[in-house]
């Protein structure tokens, strides 16, 4: 049955809009009558534009797709505001438009569902009544399922505590197989040990144990051999690790079975620990006896080497090397390191196998030749096999030879070859067995090893430190360490203190590996050996010799020139005490090389020291003796007469020849030390100092060859200073020899003779004499001879600018006078002029020339005597004023 839409007419207009439209209507009317009126007086082609309007909205009809419709809350107003340029009747037309559209969508929606909407009605009919049906048989089944896997649980319970037990079982049958195991392991571990046991009758163990290993070769005697017997050890070990092994496991079950025989399994280690300690002692007796011929020493060799894996192998390191201290090393040191061993003679050491007689023993010195340079510790490494020895000797491993010291005349140098050589002869071969077993060791080596013994601080032999050092160092310190660590006395502390370093080295050089060095040197007995050498009270000792003598030749505040040849390079016997001091503290028989901070910063203190004697020498010579102004010496003696002293206005006399030799002397002498201060100074540091400085760490301070350079720069620094005062006292001895320029016009004016000059005068060659007799030349024993090389061309031009200068004022002084005497001749007679003017009579004008040709001979000459001293005249401007002055013509 289909239903047709009904038009419906609301009673009630919620939204208004028939009022609204209505309002519109008449606005439009209104405003249409208003606006006709006005549009008869335009014309067409204002008609025409004004209906022409741009941009008109394009229509869109209502439909779904309207946002504003769509929304869920719907809001009049951007609806409408969204249809602005639709009227209201208009709008209202769309609405009601839209509205039939969606009615009439309506009505098709159910008419197309209506027929399948009453078919399900019907489907669904007594369907209830089916589905009740259906549901009871669902309950049974249900039953059935929960019983089936209540029973499917069950079952799975049962397998699993059946499969626990079984499990347990499993366990406890390891377990017990493991305990029987650990039983029959100690059994067969007393049996071989022959450890007396309830059952067995009273014996001795090691009666037993030979029994046991000659039972099943009575006859054969080679059972009963050391060799053997370390093996049958060696076996017994790797029973016993094994039960160890057991042994940990079983505890971690906590078997109350273990407790029970703990006590045998202590027994068992006892008693192979003593059958080891034994064997190894009688090893070591029969090796070190030197009676045994050359294939026994072979089979103890490998007995030896046997019991050491053994050892290695239980972890029983310090056992062993306790034993060799005990039967080898301190035997030796009990015979041969005594309070009167260093006075005693010495027996030699016989080798077991002899040395080649063309092949001698290597030797190293404890002092050494060349340059003065300490020794340095030297790398430990494995010498070179040694000819006389042939590989696969008796040993049957490489051989060591020992680094003799050079014991010419020295006690302990002998002392410590006996013992190198008793290292060589007994030790080596122990050594190489350890670091043999070591190398191919399989021990565990990590910390939880239960298998360590807890005696051992480290894994692993350490003969060099643990034996051998630790042993003999003791005995150096007890007995005789009153004599070779008596600081009291220098020079036999550093001998002592060097031959032992060396012997330390030498006994580094037959170590079998370089881990062993590194063992060696970490060793707590070596740390204590070395703490016992008092070098900081070695240092003061020192310290107060090197000082006490150079303060003593620093007491005196004076610079004395000496001339001994003993004092070269230096003039001074201060500077030689100085420089003596510096390099005592780098010389072969003072420093010490772990001393190398303390004697650096003593070096640096005694250049300093020197520089404050240097300069408390040059604060007190008095200087007002040679400082006068240029200007107060022109004064004086364009003012003074010839050859009349002058004096500053303080009365202080300034051509005192003695004052002016003794401040050259002091000068030249300071400047001389100084140089050759650096020099050696420079030359000590490329040589020895920065070989054996060690390098610098960049953190705390300044590189020692900066802190050495800036030490030096102080004292250079005095040489600029120190020149100057030089070229002072130079420039104004030469300046006294100018003086008789003021006199050359009146004699010539003098002379009856009136013949052109032709040679300069006399006093022109002794303007620079100063000069030349400072430095020596043509003399060779000046004051300044060792300067002459590095100043005598910058003092010959300093001194020279200044005469010249000195000689130019003089010149231009007469040139006043002169004319002022022209001045003044003028209401007499014809003028004379001296400087380029004609006179009135031939005989001033024959004065003026020969006083013209004189002053340029004399300045030629000048010149020459100048550039034999290096001066170069050609780019001197103070040279070319002069020549300017002396060829001047023009005198208006």
């Amino acid at each position: 049955m289909a239903l047709t839409a009904q038009p419906r007419r609301e009673a009630v207009d919620p939204y208004e809009l028939e009022r609204l439209a209505e309002e519109l209507e008449l606005r439009e009317q209104t405003r249409s009558a208003t606006l006709k009126d006005g549009r008869n007086g335009a014309d067409a082609d204002n008609d025409s534009d004004s209906s022409a309007v741009p941009n008109l909205p394009a229509y869109v009809p209502l439909s779904h797709d309207n946002s504003y419709l769509n929304t869920r809350n719907f809001d009049v107003e951007k609806f409408l505001l969204s249809r602005s340029y639709t009227s209201l009747p208009d709008l209202r037309a769309e609405l009601r438009e839209y509205l039939a559209s969606l009615k009439e969508e309506l009505v098709k929606l159910i008419n197309d569902d209506y027929e399948a909407f009453i078919s399900l009605s019907t489907d669904l009919r007594d369907e209830g009544t089916r589905l009740e049906k259906l549901k009871q048989p669902l309950g049974g089944i249900r039953n059935q399922i929960l019983g089936s896997k209540q029973e499917l649980s069950n079952i799975q319970s049962n397998i699993q505590d059946k499969l626990k037990k079984r499990t347990r079982l499993r366990e406890e049958k390891t377990l017990l197989q493991l305990l029987l195991k650990i039983s029959d392991s100690i059994t067969r571990l007393e049996k071989l040990l022959a450890i007396r046991t309830p059952e067995d009758d009273p014996t001795d163990s090691l009666e037993l144990s030979l029994q046991k290993l000659g039972a099943h070769h009575e006859g054969n005697t080679d059972e009963k051999l050391p060799a053997n017997r370390a093996k049958h050890l060696a076996r017994v070990a790797t029973e016993y690790t094994q039960l160890l092994y057991h042994v940990s496991k079983a505890r971690e079950e906590n078997c109350v079975f273990i407790n029970g025989v703990r006590w045998r399994i202590d027994r068992i280690q006892s008693t192979l620990s003593s059958d080891l300690d034994s064997i190894l002692s009688t090893t070591l007796t029969n090796l070190t006896d030197g009676k045994s011929s050359e294939l026994e020493r072979t089979k103890w060799t490998a007995d030896l080497t046997e019991c050491l894996r053994t050892y290695d192998l239980l972890g029983l390191w310090r056992d062993a090397e306790d034993i060799i201290r005990r039967q080898v090393v301190r035997k030796f040191a009990k015979k041969t390191i005594y309070p009167g061993a260093l006075n005693a003679p010495h027996s030699p050491i016989v080798p077991h196998t002899p040395f080649h007689p063309n092949v001698p023993e290597p030797m190293l010195s404890a002092s050494f030749a060349g340059p003065q340079t300490p020794y340095t510790p030297f790398t430990a490494f494995v010498p070179k096999q040694n000819a006389a020895f042939p590989s696969g000797g008796p040993m049957g491993s490489k051989k060591h030879q020992a680094y003799l010291l050079d014991d010419t005349n020295d006690s302990l140098a002998k002392l410590y070859n006996q013992i190198l050589r008793f290292i060589e002869r007994d030790i080596c071969y122990i050594m190489d067995a350890a670091e043999g077993v070591q190398v191919k060791s399989k021990y565990p080596r990590d910390e939880g090893d239960t298998l360590v013994s807890t005696l051992a601080e480290e894994k692993g032999f350490s003969i060099l430190g643990n034996v051998v050092w630790e042993e003999l160092s003791r005995a150096i310190q007890d007995e005789i360490g009153g004599i070779v660590f008596a600081a009291g006395r220098p020079d036999e502390f550093r001998k002592h203190y060097e031959t032992t370093q060396a012997f330390i080295r030498s006994i580094e050089l037959l170590a079998p590996s370089l881990a062993a060095v590194t063992s060696f040197r970490a060793h707590e007995s070596y740390s204590i050996f070395e703490k016992r050498w008092q070098l900081p009270v070695y240092f003061q000792l020192r310290w107060k010799e090197i000082v006490g003598k150079l303060e003593e030749s620093l007491t005196k505040i004076k610079l004395e020139v000496s001339h001994s040849k003993d004092l070269q390079p230096f003039a001074t016997q201060q500077a030689s005490a100085v420089w003596i001091a510096i390099s005592a503290c780098w010389s072969y028989q003072v420093f010490i090389p772990e001393l190398c901070p303390r004697f650096w910063k003593l070096t640096l203190q005694i250049l300093s020291r020197y520089r404050t004697w240097l300069s408390a020498c040059l604060n007190g010579i008095d200087a007002k003796a040679f400082a006068i102004p240029e200007q107060q010496n022109i004064a004086a003696e364009s003012s003074g007469r010839p050859g009349t002293p002058m004096s500053n206005p303080d009365g202080v006399p300034v051509e005192n020849a003695a004052t002016d030799d003794g401040l050259l002397r002091q000068y030249a002498a300071a400047i001389v030390d100084v140089l050759a201060m650096d020099t050696a100074i420079q030359v000590l540091w490329q040589q020895e100092i920065s070989v054996i400085i060690p390098e610098p760490d960049g953190l705390e301070g300044m590189e020692p060859k900066d802190a050495l350079d800036a030490a030096l720069s102080k004292l250079t620094d005095t040489v600029p200073a120190l020149s100057s005062m030089i070229v002072g006292i130079l420039t104004r001895r030469c300046a006294e020899a100018l003086v008789a320029v003021r006199s050359i016009t009146t004699q010539l004016r003098a002379m009856s003779n009136k013949r052109m000059p032709t040679e300069a005068s006399h006093f022109v060659t002794g303007v620079l004499r100063p000069v030349k007799q400072f430095f020596g030349i043509g003399s060779g024993d000046g004051t300044g001879a060792r300067l002459k090389a590095k100043f005598l061309h910058d003092y010959a031009v300093d001194v020279f600018n200044a005469v010249t200068i000195r000689y130019i004022n003089y010149l231009t002084a007469m040139k006043k006078n002169e004319e002022s005497l022209k001045r003044l001749r003028k209401t007499k007679k014809p003028a004379f002029s001296l400087f380029g003017t004609s006179s009135n009579t031939d005989d001033e004008a024959k004065d003026e020339e020969r006083i013209r040709a004189q002053m340029i001979l004399d300045v030629e000459a000048f010149g020459k005597d100048a550039r034999g001293l290096g001066v170069d005249l050609e780019s001197n401007k103070h040279f070319k004023a002069l020549k300017g002055v002396v060829y001047n013509t023009d005198t208006e």
